[in-house]
């Protein structure tokens, strides 16, 4: 039966690039024998790591300023939309996995919900409340990571004008997507995020899963993006009641491959990214003044990178917490939760919390031997203290693309990005309409929906 189930799951790809599906419903697949039907049914492809954790859009890592390319290996590359989005120079895009993959995370959480409204919540209350917890994460981690990459920076002022993304919230196929309005869109993720928080456990046998402590996270990011610090604040500080170990740096083996261990205590969700080759630390090039922020005695700077090119003397990323190269980890850990709390309580007035919380995530970063406490109580140099901080500890997780959005809204952050390619100048102004990627071609033009503008 399960067998069945996944191989209709497989069948829906098409409707995950947000089409009408008229033609692929012509199929007739036998839906009675391949829907799910139970709550055991759900469990099991709430179980679906591959499915679930995996293959989330790199558009974002690929386009931003943590690393840079050589001429030879950029003309290498075999994929033209990673080539021109590192240069931001794309105009149409086929890469149709970088929309569709987490749209079928989207369509597995929408069936496993239409199976749970259709049963009996008093019959197994615990498995119910776990499968609609887990559900409408993965709901709203799927929209969010669409979002981030798909739509412009998030303005309080402008956001319920802005395209958003199509909201698709039911299993059913038959009808076309529609984008929606950026405050639509972040409103329901938010939505979801705090249907999850009600209804997940406390903890969770298998690492894949949700639990209440990575609903918590999950939207102090979303708070964060969206500059609405007094909550990001709140949910980071919630998150971290409930987990708050870091690993001990000092611990680690810097000589290893990957020092880092995949699952490890600090692993709230694990997700990544698609494969990218673009990424792989035999490629990427760390950008160097970004490598010179690491002091000696930081532990990150031996755990994170290796020399990958010994006549310029650059390094690659070897630091993934998915244990891997060339598949970004974006799921959430405690440490991003410090570093949310820490901004967020330096923005609200909490300069004590920030000091703590930023003091906590180093003194496991660097040498106990070399390890001084930061002190400065003035908000303004505090808040770049932590946000070095933050871009050091969380290079290739996923953040620095939402964080540049973010940021350039304000002059004290504002960055101009710049590629050289074979002695030509490429640049990525702050504010930019590029910072929306465009939706893939197929798309649009199978639902009509409105690209993103150029």
């Amino acid at each position: 039966m399960m067998k069945r189930i996944k191989q209709y799951m497989f069948m829906v790809i098409v409707a995950f690039c947000g089409i009408s599906c008229s033609n692929f419903l012509d199929l007739k697949p036998d839906q009675k024998m391949a829907i799910p039907e139970s709550l055991e049914h759900c469990e099991l492809l709430l179980n679906d790591y591959t499915a679930m954790n995996t293959g989330y859009p790199t558009l974002g890592e690929i386009a931003n300023d943590d690393y840079f390319l050589k001429t030879a290996d950029w003309l290498s590359l075999s994929e033209f939309e990673e080539k021109q989005s590192y240069i931001w120079a794309v105009d149409m895009i086929n890469l149709n996995s970088q929309w569709q993959n987490s749209y079928k995370v989207v369509y597995l959480s929408n069936q496993i919900l239409d199976v749970v409204r259709k049963q009996d919540p008093n019959q197994d209350a615990q498995k119910y409340s776990n499968v609609l917890g887990a559900a409408h994460f993965f709901r709203a981690f799927a929209f969010h990571q669409v979002a981030t990459t798909f739509t412009l920076p998030y303005r309080e002022s402008t956001a319920a004008q802005e395209m958003g993304i199509p909201l698709r919230l039911k299993p059913e196929m038959d009808y076309k997507s529609v984008r929606t309005s950026l405050k639509e869109s972040y409103d329901q993720i938010i939505s979801d995020y705090k249907v999850a928080i009600a209804n997940l456990p406390i903890s969770v046998a298998l690492k894949g899963r949700p639990q209440k402590g990575t609903a918590y996270a999950g939207l102090a990011r979303v708070y964060l993006e969206i500059q609405d610090y007094a909550q990001a604040y709140l949910y980071a500080d919630s998150c971290l009641q409930l987990q708050y170990e870091l690993l001990n740096y000092k611990e680690l083996n810097a000589s290893a491959g990957f020092p880092i261990a995949r699952f490890n205590k600090e692993v709230l969700f694990p997700a990544t990214g698609l494969y990218t080759p673009i990424l792989s630390q035999y490629v990427a090039r760390v950008d160097s003044n970004l490598y010179l922020e690491y002091g000696l005695h930081d532990y990150r700077k031996g755990l994170f990178f290796q020399p990958n090119d010994t006549d310029l003397g650059t390094y690659g990323f070897k630091g993934s917490y998915n244990n891997s190269d060339a598949q970004p980890f974006v799921g959430l850990t405690t440490s991003e939760a410090y570093l949310i709390r820490a901004e967020s309580a330096v923005r609200i007035g909490k300069v004590n919390q920030a000091l703590s919380d930023i003091n906590m995530l180093l003194k496991n970063r660097i040498d106990a031997n070399y390890f001084t406490a930061i002190v400065e109580t003035n908000p303004e140099r505090l808040l770049r203290i932590i946000l070095a901080e933050r871009r050091k500890e969380l290079i290739f997780r996923g953040q620095r693309w939402s964080d540049l959005k973010r940021l350039n809204q304000d002059d004290r952050f504002k960055k101009t990005l710049v590629r050289v390619i074979d002695g030509k100048e490429y640049r990525l102004e702050p504010n930019s309409l590029k910072y929306a990627h465009l939706i893939p071609e197929l798309v649009i033009s199978e639902s009509g929906m409105p690209q993103n503008k150029r």
